[in-house]
């Protein structure tokens, strides 16, 4: 069953009006193939015009859209020969985030994604995406282990932040974002991330200082979640919209703001209504960019790297 958002009530009316009619008996009076056609039309016509003028307060909705495709249906349909790997080696599995050794489109890759899970019971064993320390540290031992066997680096950002919680904090959560993005630039192989769903502050950042960042069209990246600007700005998360507008969150701002390298356009509707088409078109530009960055040294990758990072933070200078 489809999940509809706010703003796609008309989307859903009409295509409840097409549901009732495929139920309804063959009748001499109506032809119902010709009204169920002239109804589909018309449900293209009203998706399209919806998704041409979405704001930034319904991209989020739409990047949280609980259908949309997740890290591990990525991995499942685009990576072949995984095999998953588990662990920080030091305290535990942190599933909020999966990876592993695989295959894409024939090259030796280790990919790594976080994870939110499809119902409750996988939501809650993947702890919503928020990674804890351990996460973070697989996250580097992943990478490591991609530089010790010159392997390229594929990673897929869909994570609300890292795990706010004591027991992370206890843990060393700031010292094991910091040094996830210290790996992040410090290895000398291909790196390209994707942001899938949301790309939340250092949480995302953790898995995504890449040589080359895109964005699903309908995806978002920021420092906060709407929902925590308006609550500190406004003293209330009633206010995320206005936060939203005035955050520049959508893959369209950042790519004018130079943060992204480029924007991944979804099916017409969002890559939860046609998740095979966008995990296939986001695996096709993913092997691209690695047949470029391929040809490229270690200390050239690192150096131009770093640099693109660095200069993001000197324009505002």
């Amino acid at each position: 069953m489809t999940t509809y958002l706010d703003f796609e009530k008309p989307i859903a009316e009409l295509e409840s009006k097409i549901a009732e009619l495929r139920h309804l008996p063959n009748s001499g009076d109506v032809d119902i193939a010709e009204e169920v056609m002239r109804l589909q039309d018309k449900v293209q016509k009203q998706i399209r015009a919806t998704y041409a003028k979405l704001t930034p307060w319904q991209r989020v909705q739409v990047a949280r859209h609980a259908e949309r495709p997740h890290a591990q249906g990525y991995i499942d349909r685009l990576i072949t020969d995984y095999t998953p790997l588990a662990g920080d080696r030091a305290f535990a599995e942190d599933a909020a985030i999966v990876g592993g050794l695989g295959r894409l489109q024939g090259r030796s890759i280790v990919v790594l994604g976080q994870e939110k899970g499809d119902d409750t019971e996988s939501r809650l064993k993947h702890n919503f995406g928020m990674m804890r320390p351990e996460g973070y540290r697989k996250a580097q031992r992943l990478m490591k282990l991609a530089d010790r066997f010159k392997l390229p680096v594929v990673t897929f950002v869909d994570t609300p932040g890292a795990y706010p919680g004591i027991d992370a904090e206890a843990r060393g959560q700031a010292e094991a974002v910091a040094s996830s993005i210290d790996t992040c630039l410090s290895i000398g192989v291909p790196l390209v991330s994707v942001v899938i769903g949301e790309g939340g502050s250092g949480g995302a950042l953790a898995i995504a200082s890449a040589d080359k960042v895109y964005m699903l069209e309908n995806s978002v990246y920021s420092v906060i979640t709407p929902e925590g600007c308006a609550s500190i700005l406004w003293r209330s998360n009633a206010n995320a919209q206005e936060a939203a507008e005035a955050m520049k969150v959508t893959a369209a701002d950042l790519k004018k703001l130079e943060i992204i390298d480029d924007v991944i356009p979804e099916p017409m509707g969002g890559a939860h209504r046609a998740p095979d088409e966008a995990i296939d078109l986001v695996g096709k530009v993913v092997a691209e960019a690695l047949a470029d960055l391929s040809k490229l040294d270690p200390d050239t990758l690192r150096e131009r790297r770093q640099d693109k990072f660095l200069a993001m933070g000197k324009k505002g200078l």
